[in-house]
């Protein structure tokens, strides 16, 4: 069971790591600092218990769901790679892989047929994970791209967050449209690198249920 600090060192505690972001609270936990680990709880533990509770709608189940997922938090904290994604998402998705753990625990333990409610927690459990892991990939492109030069960047930014063609680019820009696709094609080739390396780095990403 987690150990949260006692109340008179709760508030000195919550003065030395306010300061902190989530993601620093992480890399502390790493280092086995359970202060780290009761800021971070205070900070997500509210949302992390409505998401369990909506997947398994049972108060006693929802609360053992997200100290299961906490607990991960405290041993796994060291294969978090704060670059791949949010510390809060990383953690969500330890609260939706355990919700989702005891929903198939108690349905052995039942030998019973899903319900439709259970079919609709499970499916609710799969939307949240895929949402997390959309988050994800959009954060690993978005981290990519900042490592493109400023001029690759920018027309790739234009191109597929602001819609130009090419040629609007060209014109919008103030350069000739050889330019344009000479940049965006540096520039796509330059992010699958980028992409494909931090794959093959074996980045974090979620695991969809089956």
């Amino acid at each position: 069971m987690l150990a949260w600090p006692a109340s008179h060192a709760w508030t000195a505690m919550r003065k030395r790591h306010a300061h902190l972001s989530d993601e620093a609270l992480v890399a502390l936990v790493a280092r086995g600092d359970e202060d780290a680990l009761a800021e971070l709880y205070d900070r997500i533990g509210r949302i992390a218990y409505g998401l369990a509770l909506r997947i398994l709608r049972d108060e006693r189940h929802a609360e053992d769901a997200v100290q299961e997922a906490f607990l991960q938090v405290w041993r796994s904290a060291g294969t978090f790679r704060p670059e791949r994604a949010k510390a809060s998402t990383w953690v969500l998705t330890l609260v939706h892989r355990r919700a989702v753990d005891v929903v198939r625990r108690e349905e052995r333990r039942q030998a019973d047929p899903l319900t439709d409610d259970t079919s609709a927690a499970v499916e609710a459990a799969e939307q949240t994970d895929e949402a997390a892991w959309l988050r994800f990939e959009r954060e690993r492109v978005q981290t990519a791209l900042k490592q493109l030069p400023d001029l690759q960047r920018e027309a790739l930014e234009l191109a597929y967050y602001g819609g130009f063609s090419q040629s609007e680019l060209a014109q919008r820009l103030g350069v000739p449209l050889g330019t344009i696709k000479s940049r965006m094609f540096a520039g796509l080739a330059r992010l699958r690198e980028l992409l494909d390396e931090s794959a093959q780095e074996g980045s974090w990403k979620p695991e969809f249920t089956s």
